[in-house]
């Protein structure tokens, strides 16, 4: 069967598995069968063909549920571009966001219909719609109708400009991730997985497309169980989970925090992180604690529809090694670009020299929805083809080759600075920071005009201790002015440090100082 409409894959299961659960909140509150979820999705989606919403963007407003994921397919079903919010920001930045998407209509729990309403003229109670029937002709008449480049969704990135941007994914794009990424880590239909990400990002298609297409099931994680450990991992058991692919931090926090000693989580078989980078005692602690399942370190951004990249943890890392990123996906191609603008090549039994990160395939998403100057400068013409039109996606990240051939992630292009007559990665000042056992996460920042490194970080080491531990590791043009404790490193919308919100404290507080001085 050719494969061009991603909701394909959830009829195919759903014929197969009608009854088994597709996804649940673990709670015993709400769960959906693969039948359920089908004509849930199918419904709301004859519901918005009926209201002349055919390729329409609709934002859905709801709690984290299997509700919302079906509200999400249903939007699919009509032909248009799902938008999922997130409940918890400001009702001006979620009006800003829906205005630049352009966005038609809401889709709205009922704990949320003050603020759907405020959003938008045609706000639709999901509980009303989702009850209205399915149109079989309808729906079909527009399966006819769509090809495999027809946008499906849109989440959005904040930049580093702090302006968000609307990433617009497809079909194919979307297919190709779940054809390449699912063989890659041997995801199965008897596996149960443990979602942890916020559904208004990307990252829940490893989980969502898990289930589609293969019949796994999907447990959607209470965020609570991430402030306390032991709850997390006797919610793990308690549901049977046996895959997870997490952030990094995620994972951190329970390590750093002893968890793992007490209630390691040994009926996990598949253990997936990525995002940011896993320090390497977490990354040994939770090697040791499951030294049967199999570790996977995933790479990649938004703009290329998820993960790009994946290594397998086939090998054991010498001290001080990084956790490698490894090697593109199938149909992926991660090309190495140096300064001179030509490509770098593994180096057989040594170090590469460092390059940035471009990415080519069908994997690359349509750009930013309605930022053409924005979508331009990141999708560029492939510097390695003058004879033919190709885009390829410019990341900003740099890497290298290590002596095994593998792809290592360096840090970003934009959080390498110029200090004491020295290049210096940000990024390598956190990971030395994350070394120490009692730091669960750190950012550093730079203030270019007083020339001072503030690294900014989270746990129960004392501040002069921190700064003795990098005395002991750092060179001198790399120490921090000042180690600066916070209950948690703040994070952006899509869960990645906010080191521009952190920049900002640090010229607030530091550069008035150096002026008093």
């Amino acid at each position: 069967m050719r494969i061009k409409n991603v909701l394909q894959y959830l009829e195919g299961t759903a014929a197969r598995l009608a009854s088994k659960t597709a996804v649940t909140d673990g709670q015993g509150r709400q769960a959906l069968t693969f039948e359920a979820l089908l004509q849930c999705a199918r419904s709301i989606g004859a519901a918005l063909l009926r209201r002349d919403l055919e390729g329409a963007r609709v934002a859905v407003l709801m709690d984290r549920s299997p509700d919302a994921i079906a509200a999400m397919l249903g939007i699919w079903y009509a032909g248009g571009v799902s938008v999922l919010v997130d409940v918890s920001q400001p009702m001006p930045r979620m009006q800003a966001m829906l205005s630049q998407a352009s966005v038609c209509a809401v889709l709205f729990d009922e704990s949320h219909r003050a603020s759907a309403d405020a959003l938008s003229p045609c706000a639709l109670a999901f509980d009303d719609v989702s009850e209205e029937g399915a149109d079989e002709n309808m729906l079909a008449a527009v399966r006819r109708r769509q090809i495999d480049t027809d946008p499906i969704y849109m989440v959005f990135t904040s930049g580093s400009t702090g302006v968000p941007k609307g990433v617009l994914g497809y079909h194919r794009a979307l297919i190709d991730y779940a054809e390449a990424l699912l063989p890659a880590l041997g995801v199965c239909e008897d596996d149960v997985l443990g979602c942890q990400s916020p559904l208004h990002f990307d990252a829940p298609f490893k989980e969502i497309l898990s289930t589609m297409v293969l019949g796994a099931t999907t447990v959607l994680i209470p965020r609570r169980c991430f402030a306390l450990p032991m709850l997390l991992l006797n919610f793990l058991r308690e549901n049977g989970i046996t895959a997870i692919f997490w952030v990094a931090s995620a994972l951190s926090q329970i390590s750093a925090l002893g968890a793992l000693d007490v209630c390691p989580p040994t009926h996990l078989r598949l253990v997936a992180f990525g995002s940011e980078v896993f320090p390497r005692v977490h990354y040994d602690r939770w090697r040791a604690a499951l030294p049967e399942a199999t570790f996977y370190h995933l790479y990649g951004p938004t703009e290329a529809t998820g993960m790009s990249c994946v290594w397998r943890a086939d090998r054991a890392l010498d001290a001080g090694e990084k956790i490698p990123i490894g090697a593109p996906l199938d149909n992926t191609d991660a090309m190495l670009i140096g300064d001179e603008g030509t490509r770098i090549l593994p180096c057989e039994g040594r170090e590469s020299e460092v390059g940035e990160l471009y990415l080519r395939g069908s994997c690359l998403t349509h750009g930013y929805y309605a930022m053409h100057e924005q979508t331009a400068a990141a999708f560029v013409q492939n510097p390695l083809q003058k004879d033919y039109p190709e885009t390829v996606y410019r990341t900003g990240d740099m890497a290298a080759y290590n002596a095994h051939g593998e792809l290592i992630f360096l840090g970003r292009r934009d959080a390498q600075i110029k200090h004491m007559g020295h290049r210096v990665e940000l990024g390598e000042i956190e990971e030395k920071a994350m070394e120490y056992a009692q730091i669960t996460d750190a950012c550093c920042v730079y203030l270019a005009d007083v020339q001072k490194l503030i690294l900014f970080y989270q746990g129960q080491a004392e501040e002069r201790e921190v700064m003795r531990m990098l005395q002991n590791t750092l060179p001198r043009y790399m120490l921090p002015r000042y180690a600066v404790r916070v209950e948690a490193i703040p994070r952006t919308q899509n869960g990645k440090r906010d080191r521009m919100r952190l920049l900002a404290i640090a010229k607030a507080q530091f550069e008035t100082e150096n002026k008093e001085d």
